[in-house]
């Protein structure tokens, strides 16, 4: 329509997504998918897709599944969602047989035909529903599809480009339709005590880059601040190592919890960008960094230090520090600069680019909760 945008549809089955499959002809056989309420209140609230139920409810009307057993529950589901704050815009119901082939029972598309229309944008729309059916409903509508099924069921290649997402759960739909700033943090606290060294640290790889790792080392937490700032990453830490020793064991055990904890608020990885890549420069040295989420750890290391060391910290324990983070990641690691620099501009660089190209890695793609690999995990 000329000056408006078009409306957006999510098409929602009812038996099998919102309550459990069955007949449900009487209020004691209402039984509700888990997370239904969490989730449609939430899309409901923070999306403007319409909500329209597109059911099929086989031979309503017979002995075996009257009117009255089918109404009185069906009036209590839809009560209950509008207590919960879930309104549905339209009610679609097919009461016919299989056998009947009427072009209104899914997958056909004779209940909703009105939404092919210059009012509503179907590439932008979604239909969910736990059968195969349903997607092929999606299909010929035009829009994609939430397969809400955790059984071993294969989408077949035809409609594979239809399913956006396979799940089990309302949440990962949730978190697909719903823009990014409204998902839950990504969070991970680890705690690490040996004879050499005790370590606490907590990360929020959602944050705006507050925090301090005090590790009483003074160019150490210099590095470590550039990390905190500009990856973003909240981080608070504390590392206490045996420093009369040397400063080996407290940089090492740094970057093996830092690593972790990245690692576990990072969970499945779903969603996110998995790639970083990112070049600083910093008066006479020039880093680049280039980070890969991938479950592997791999370390390719091309810096040259032109001092031992960069006040009273040792230049090669930096080295050190990204191998080991790199171990406990699990992640492919690639840093570099240019030789010649000032050793503290080098390696503030190195760390700068670090953290810049970890940021663009564990970036959420907005509507994608796919893993970024073919083999289906990272």
């Amino acid at each position: 329509m000329a000056g408006m945008d078009k409306k957006k549809v999510l098409f929602i089955d009812r038996d099998g997504v919102i309550v459990k499959e069955r007949q449900v002809d009487t209020y004691e056989s209402i039984e509700y998918i888990p997370h239904v309420f969490e989730a449609l209140r939430e899309i409901s609230r923070k999306t403007d897709y319409l909500l329209v139920m597109v059911s099929n409810q086989d031979g309503v009307g017979t002995s075996a599944f009257t009117y009255e057993g089918f109404q009185g529950p069906a009036d209590r589901i839809f009560s209950t969602l509008r207590g919960e704050g879930i309104v549905f815009d339209e009610i679609n119901i097919d009461l016919s047989f299989p056998e009947d082939n009427l072009p209104t029972r899914k997958p056909l598309t004779g209940m909703i035909d009105r939404y092919r229309s210059a009012e509503y944008d179907m590439s932008s729309s979604f239909m969910v529903g736990d059968r195969l059916t349903d997607m092929m409903l999606a299909e010929s509508m035009g829009c994609r599809g939430f397969l809400l099924n955790a059984d071993e069921l294969e989408v077949p290649d035809e409609l594979v480009s239809t399913v956006a997402m396979k799940t089990g759960s309302w949440l990962d739909i949730a978190g697909y339709l719903i823009p990014d700033g409204t998902l839950p943090h990504r969070t991970a606290a680890v705690v690490r005590n040996t004879k050499e060294t005790e370590i606490s640290l907590s990360v929020d790889i959602d944050g705006t880059g507050e925090g301090r790792i005090e590790t009483s080392l003074g160019f150490f937490n210099h590095m470590l601040d550039q990390v905190v700032r500009h990856s973003r990453f909240d981080i608070a830490g504390n590392v206490k190592g045996d420093l009369f020793v040397d400063e080996h064991h407290s940089v090492e055990d740094t970057a093996l919890v830092l690593g972790e904890a990245v690692r576990k608020a990072l969970g499945d990885k779903r969603g996110i960008e998995r790639y970083g890549y990112e070049i600083v420069m910093m008066d006479d040295t020039v880093a680049t960094a280039a980070i890969d989420f991938s479950g592997r750890p791999e370390f390719i290391w091309d810096v040259r230090f032109s001092m031992e060391y960069i006040g009273e910290f040792p230049s090669e324990l930096i080295r050190h520090f990204f191998r080991s983070f790199s171990s406990s990641a699990c992640c492919n690691l690639y840093l570099s600069a240019t030789e010649g620099g000032n050793s503290h501009h080098t390696a503030e660089a190195v760390f700068k680019a670090f953290a810049r190209a970890m940021r663009k890695a564990v970036r959420r793609i907005p509507g994608d909760t796919r893993v970024q690999s073919t083999k289906g995990v990272l």
